[in-house]
């Protein structure tokens, strides 16, 4: 494709090798790189094409995603080779392509679908839409259960935790209740929130969800309710339900269509007037949204990248709980699950399941701590480890040795940003030199909520008030500001989060200030000459490029 578009003369011969390099380092297809960093638009790539290969252009706007064939191919070829199958002619298969020189896409999916293939060739941003569209339609099964017989949801337990004995939650299996929880984790899941709260108080019952962040109550069932709504909910997730005194952990599995599962991780808690417990969502589809959705800068992203294709060191993520570094680490591991790579995580617990990937379920009670699972893993010939914190100076010393002796090591910790970090590892008693030696780069990034594009509205600040947030003079000419409206296609004006990050490759000025001793204010400020922006600056990108507002910025970034 690039030497068709160089002799269209869209592309001088050192501009496509050198986006080509680029797109591999990304792992992305060539022309998705040339049209998402808007090099060149898709209906010109497309142009070109259709000239060069004599292959007429289709518009996909013309097809109905409920009419594509899509169980031809699975979600994974179609995402992995971005062809999307468009109709079935006899035993030929016709695949909507943006790039018709990726002959290993027909032939990959030729070999899955026992189907001659055929390329049809459409524009990249109608695709990549296209793809998203149809991928979602295919999940009919989840918008029918909606109203369809929530009592006959397929539920089930975790395999890990002990279930209830025989019988014992048959006095609480009513259908009223039955219904009205399934119905609570239908509207979660669809809502795409994080998290459900079911919490009893002395004289009401409370159902709050966390969406995007901030918590909002959703039902408000009778008190009565309580003690047979937790029961419940302990059955589905395989707890003691007799068990009333004790905080528990269990798992529950919900299965919404043939390609689609949920998991939920479940935790109650004993209170003054019963059981709060709070499930956690976790949708193994978050990990697979594609680093160029997570807000990265540029800059920050090429950083990245480079860290991750580092034969050896180690990676750190930090940030709070709920700041979306399971994500982050998830996005890169995926990057690097390729046949040759052997990879291994120790999680507390595991929350996303991939295939191709060997995780390990952290259990104190066995023994089975971080330092264990990290020692076992080394004997294990591994290309890349995964630790889910670094907790204690025990893991962060065999960490360290492990990023040392040829294995690319990540982990996260929990710290506010990346210079407080390196004296983070310090303090637990890792030496300097050790800690100079090992990392590579150190990512810091919090999770804010993005403005609703349907209804934001454009506001006025006086400069002083922009100045004192931390803009330039020269960013005020021509900079436009946005803030909350609300309106039915979104929560108070935020629809989705976007991630802001400190991308902090650890340079030689860096080695030379920890090899020194040197204190988190000298880091932050070698880190700033070499031109790292902080967590406030990159939160004061987003704003200034429309996405969120500054008063969302100030919620997630305040000292």
């Amino acid at each position: 494709m690039a030497k068709c578009l160089v002799k269209e003369e869209l592309l001088s011969d050192t501009d496509a090798h050198s986006h080509f390099e680029e797109a591999l380092r990304k792992s992305v297809p060539f022309v998705t790189h040339l049209v998402s960093n808007k090099i060149l638009d898709s209906l010109t790539i497309a142009n070109a094409a259709s000239k060069e290969f004599g292959i007429p252009l289709f518009d996909l706007n013309a097809m109905m995603p409920e009419m594509l064939p899509l169980k031809s191919v699975s979600e994974k070829l179609i995402r992995k080779h971005h062809a999307l199958p468009l109709f079935l002619r006899g035993n030929r298969l016709f695949l909507a392509v943006s790039d018709p020189t990726n002959l290993q896409a027909l032939d990959e999916i030729k070999f899955q679908s026992r189907l001659g293939t055929e390329s049809v060739l459409v524009e990249e941003d109608k695709l990549v839409r296209a793809i998203e569209t149809a991928l979602e339609a295919q999940d009919t099964s989840f918008k029918d259960l909606l109203d369809a017989d929530l009592e006959n949801l397929t539920v089930t337990g975790g395999d890990d935790v002990d279930g209830p004995a025989e019988g014992e939650g048959s006095d609480i299996d009513d259908a009223p209740i039955v219904r009205f929880v399934n119905k609570i984790l239908l509207d979660a899941i669809k809502r795409g929130v994080s998290d459900i709260h079911f919490e009893p108080y002395e004289k009401n019952f409370r159902v709050r969800f966390r969406h995007d962040g901030m918590l909002h109550e959703i039902a408000a069932p009778p008190a009565a309710l309580a003690g047979r709504i937790s029961a419940r909910l302990k059955v589905m997730s395989r707890m003691d339900i007799a068990e009333r005194r004790v905080p528990q952990d269990g798992r529950i599995k919900m299965t919404l269509s043939r390609t689609r599962s949920i998991d939920f991780r479940v935790n109650s808690c004993p209170t003054l007037f019963g059981e709060k417990i709070v499930l956690r969502i976790l949708d193994p589809t978050a990990a697979q949204i594609g680093i160029e959705r997570l807000g990265f800068e540029p800059e920050q992203q090429e950083n990245f990248l480079k860290a991750l294709h580092k034969p050896y060191g180690m990676i750190l993520v930090t940030g709070p709980t709920g700041s979306g570094k399971t994500v982050s680490l998830y996005t890169g591991l995926n990057i690097l699950n390729t046949p040759d790579t052997n990879i291994s995580t120790a999680e507390d617990p595991v929350e996303i399941t991939v295939p191709g990937i060997n995780q390990v379920n952290v259990n104190v009670k066995t023994g089975l701590t971080f330092a264990e699972a990290l020692r076992a893993f080394l004997r294990q010939d591994p290309d890349v480890i995964m630790v889910g914190e670094i907790r204690d100076l025990e893991t962060a010393e065999i960490a360290v040795k492990a990023a040392q002796t040829g294995h690319l090591v990540l982990s996260t910790l929990h710290t506010n940003d990346a210079p407080q970090t390196l004296n983070r590892l310090m303090q637990m008693g890792i030496p300097p030199f050790n800690i100079a030696s090992a990392i590579l780069l150190i990512m810091a990034q919090r999770l804010t909520r993005r403005l609703c594009e349907n209804c934001k509205q454009e506001i006025q600040l006086p400069p002083e008030v922009l100045i004192q947030a931390g803009f330039r003079e020269s960013d005020l000419a021509n900079m436009t500001l946005y803030g909350p409206v609300g309106c039915d296609k979104c929560v108070k004006g935020y629809k989705g989060r976007v991630g802001i990050y400190q991308v902090m490759p650890i340079s030689e000025s860096i080695n030379r200030i920890i090899l020194e001793g040197g204190n988190v204010m000298q880091i932050a400020q070698q880190a700033k000459a070499d031109g790292i922006a902080d967590l406030r600056d990159s939160g004061l990108r987003k704003v200034k490029a429309g996405v969120t507002s500054l008063a969302e910025i100030d919620r997630v970034t305040r000292d």
